[in-house]
């Protein structure tokens, strides 16, 4: 009998998760970059919001209002010849308590040649006992271009919160011209809360965050480094195999925020996403 309600239990759990899917690609037509098709399903959506000179933005929706164990996103995205792409978010991402399996996020980026993708969530805000996976896999051309930010919070400080226990993973892979170029794990689990107080892991930061920049010179990051007086948390920078890295920790998501868009604005070929200036 248990074992019979413990299967029904992990039914109803799993017919119960969110999935959402997005995938398209983008073209030059004209001097002008143009959507092409598009297929989404589940509760995650991307939306157009205003008209370009060049480029074009888009902006995902999670209708699901955020992100629980067990759910799955598939992001697959790319840009076409010559053609210039910038990809937000609509709000934060939230991850809330997982009690089974971890929620899985699989982003698949590719740029073809002279293409550019700016890929700039907002924020992934992980609540205590959070469990997610995430893999970002980046395909580029040899003379494509990309900037990249991704800003993980553990726990909302600003309300008190902070998070204990839980998993994240996040893995990265980079390919340039077909050739692998970066890759990267971390992990994080268990009791997280006391890894990131270590002074080797976070120093008891809450909030961190990676901006990749490629093509990334020794320009860039002296670029970078000059604004570095301005900065209100711990931000390292370096280039090297063709991309330029920053690294940030802070104490709080909005110091990080703050450094992140300086970053950006020093990189990047264009403005910012509005929602970021919100």
């Amino acid at each position: 009998m248990r074992t019979e309600i413990a299967r029904a239990a992990s039914a109803t759990f799993a017919a119960n998760r969110a999935q959402g899917a997005v995938r398209f690609g983008v073209h030059l037509q004209d001097g002008v970059t143009r959507r092409g098709d598009l297929h989404e399903s589940g509760s995650l959506r991307v939306r157009f919001p205003s008209p370009e000179q060049e480029g074009l933005s888009g902006v995902f929706v999670n209708t699901a209002g955020g992100i629980a164990g067990g759910d799955r996103f598939d992001i697959g995205i790319t840009a076409g010849e010559g053609a210039r792409l910038t990809l937000t978010t609509a709000a934060a991402e939230k991850v809330y308590r997982a009690p089974g399996p971890a929620a899985q996020l699989t982003i698949a980026l590719r740029a073809e040649r002279g293409a550019h993708l700016s890929w700039l969530p907002q924020e992934t805000i992980l609540f205590d006992r959070a469990r997610i996976i995430r893999r970002i896999d980046i395909g580029l051309a040899e003379d494509a271009s990309l900037l990249l930010c991704e800003i993980v919070v553990f726990g909302r400080a600003a309300m008190g919160e902070t998070m204990q226990h839980g998993e994240f993973v996040d893995r990265w892979r980079l390919r340039r011209g077909g050739r692998l170029v970066f890759a990267e794990t971390i992990r994080l689990d268990g009791d997280i809360g006391a890894k990131m107080a270590r002074l080797a892991i976070a120093g008891g930061g809450c909030a961190i965050g990676t901006a990749l920049i490629v093509p990334g010179s020794e320009e860039v990051v002296e670029r970078i480094r000059a604004a570095s007086d301005t900065f209100g948390g711990e931000v390292g920078i370096s280039s090297w195999n063709g991309f330029a890295m920053a690294r940030f920790c802070a104490q709080d998501a909005a110091r990080l925020r703050a450094d992140m868009m300086t970053v950006l604005g020093s990189a990047s070929p264009t403005p910012l996403p509005r929602l970021w200036l919100n």
